[in-house]
């Protein structure tokens, strides 16, 4: 059990989670709604304890309002219909069978039959999905100047963060935008190319991301602002 827990009004304990990290300037919170929900706090090593539990008192409203928005946990089973990469598919589980098979139908639904015991049938199906959200990002990358590609991509599960590139050139994505629709996906990733070029939120920045991603990209930010808790219902 955590020695410090964040009550919210509802009642709720959520445990609080503190890090000292040498080299950090500031206190940093991280609400977490998946896999458990908790509150992970980093602090500078000079910044005491209570400092830190008072900087998160002082974003109370902010914290609430992310527990409160966030989806509960829907468990996935055979027969249900689920969309992912612009895609309405419906589950099916086959014990008899060893691999995953994946049919694309002619309306662009698509069936995927996944093999192995019952035990393991939301695993394979999150596993699957995440296979492929990688696969559909690479292919997105591609579509830009070779100049602006990452030395590396990879998938993470990040409950605060759609995308990061770092200095060193590696592209990060949740592979939750898996369940966003595709123009959605693609502004995130144009977004964090757009950082190949200018490690900021400056206009400039802000004009590179337009010209990559071209019109409407307003939108498709607007969407992930307002839909982007439920992207973390599955799994």
């Amino acid at each position: 059990m955590s020695e410090y827990e964040f009550v919210l009004s509802s009642g709720e304990r959520i445990p609080i989670v503190i890090t000292t990290r040498r080299g950090l300037r500031n206190i940093t919170l991280r609400p977490k709604t998946r896999p458990a929900r908790e509150i992970h706090i980093s602090k500078p090593w000079m910044t005491s304890t209570t400092t830190a539990l008072k900087f998160l008192e002082q974003k109370r409203r902010w914290c609430e309002r992310i527990f409160d928005t966030a989806p509960q946990k829907v468990c996935i089973k055979s027969g249900d219909v689920i969309e992912f990469l612009g895609r309405r598919v419906t589950l099916q589980h086959n014990p008899a069978q060893r691999l995953n098979d994946f049919i694309i139908n002619d309306d662009n639904s698509a069936t995927l039959i996944v093999g192995g015991g019952a035990d393991m049938f939301e695993r394979r199906v999150r596993d699957f999905i995440k296979a492929q959200f990688l696969s559909v990002v690479k292919q997105m990358i591609h579509t830009v100047p070779r100049n602006l590609w990452p030395r590396r991509v990879a998938i993470r599960d990040t409950s605060s963060r759609w995308g990061s590139c770092s200095t060193s050139g590696t592209m990060s994505f949740s592979w939750r935008l898996a369940f966003a629709p595709y123009d959605v996906m693609r502004y995130v990733v144009m977004h964090e190319l757009a950082h190949m070029v200018h490690m900021d939120h400056s206009p400039e920045f802000w004009q590179t991301v337009s010209q990559l991603y071209g019109f409407g990209v307003e939108r498709a930010r607007r969407w992930l602002n307002v839909h982007g808790a439920e992207l973390h219902k599955y799994f």
